[in-house]
């Protein structure tokens, strides 16, 4: 099959049919007769399964992956690519924020290129100031702990070659950070500035953010467990010359030393200091625990369409 084109539905009962036709269009520009869509249902609570599924009736092109329960966009969009059979894959946001249309721009620069992939990368960040100057400071900061080079900016929307797909499906890890997975996968990648829409509020809350964050660092980098090390040698250090500068007082100046506020300052301190590195070693326990149980990345309760019986 020449081409694939992969996207996750998640209350995307309002674009699902308009998503099907523009995709269809851009598909059957490029590919002629030879692609198929693959949705795939990540629980979705509105009826984008049945709309989904309707599809299915009246385009063969059409395959729906029903997920058993909502297992996150990151999963989901791995469940897709393991169905998608084509030689060139486009994964790509349902809701009409990426324009299926980008898919002619993209192919041109992978034949042009000889890139295994091309991404999209947003023209301008979108949201207010502080999301755009927290996102940056979220790739300089990432980009140095885990040793990658992340693009900023990126969009879900991709081409990407068979070879490239089967490597990065290779990957078995399940606490997922896809983005950073598209990164170490390797292969010739090319990027093309795209104008993201902002359709519909985001999902992703600050505190969906920060928990992001800390899982992609801790997923990627062991910095942190580093930083407790070091951490601990500068707080012996100082307590070492602390330590000989009140005896340096006691036994040459003979100054009495008040104490009692210096001890409760860090009391609360070194405590404070001692709870959170607990927890950033319980986060590194968590994530051992989770990998040993080898559950399943998504449980897929039906398939619906043409390649059911193929997969």
């Amino acid at each position: 099959m020449n081409l694939s084109i992969v996207a996750t539905l998640y209350k995307s009962a309002a674009y699902v049919e308009e998503f099907h036709r523009r995709a269809s269009a851009a598909a059957r520009e490029l590919a002629g007769d030879d692609y198929e869509i693959v949705l795939v249902n990540d629980g979705s609570p509105d009826d984008s399964l049945d709309r989904a599924v309707e599809l299915t009736r009246i385009d063969r092109h059409v395959t729906v992956i029903d997920l058993s329960r909502n297992f996150g966009h990151h999963k989901a969009m791995v469940a897709g690519l393991a169905h998608a059979r084509g030689e060139r894959i486009f994964l790509i946001d349902s809701d009409l924020e990426e324009a299926p249309e980008w898919l002619r721009d993209f192919a041109k620069t992978m034949a042009a290129e000889a890139s295994d992939v091309v991404y999209g990368v947003q023209e301008v960040r979108k949201g207010n100031w502080f999301e755009r100057w927290s996102g940056e400071l979220y790739y300089t900061v990432f980009n140095y702990l885990a040793h990658i080079d992340h693009p900023r900016n990126i969009v879900t929307a991709r081409l990407m070659s068979r070879r490239y797909v089967d490597a990065l499906l290779q990957f078995r890890e399940r606490e997922m950070v896809i983005s950073c997975l598209w990164v170490i996968t390797g292969f010739k990648q090319s990027s093309r500035t795209v104008k993201k829409l902002t359709g519909s509020p985001s999902t992703y809350s600050l505190t969906k953010k920060i928990a992001h964050a800390t899982n992609a660092i801790t997923s990627f980098s062991e910095a942190p467990l580093r930083m407790i090390f070091y951490v601990g040698l500068a707080i012996f250090a100082g307590a070492l010359l602390y330590a000989a500068y009140l005896v340096f007082h006691k036994l040459v100046l003979a100054t009495p030393m008040d104490g009692w506020t210096s001890v409760m300052v860090s009391i609360w301190l070194l405590g404070g200091m001692i709870v959170s590195f607990l927890g950033v070693i319980g986060i590194y326990l968590s994530k051992i625990f989770t990998e040993t149980k080898q559950r399943p990345f998504t449980i897929v309760r039906d398939i619906h369409g043409q390649s059911s019986s193929i997969h």
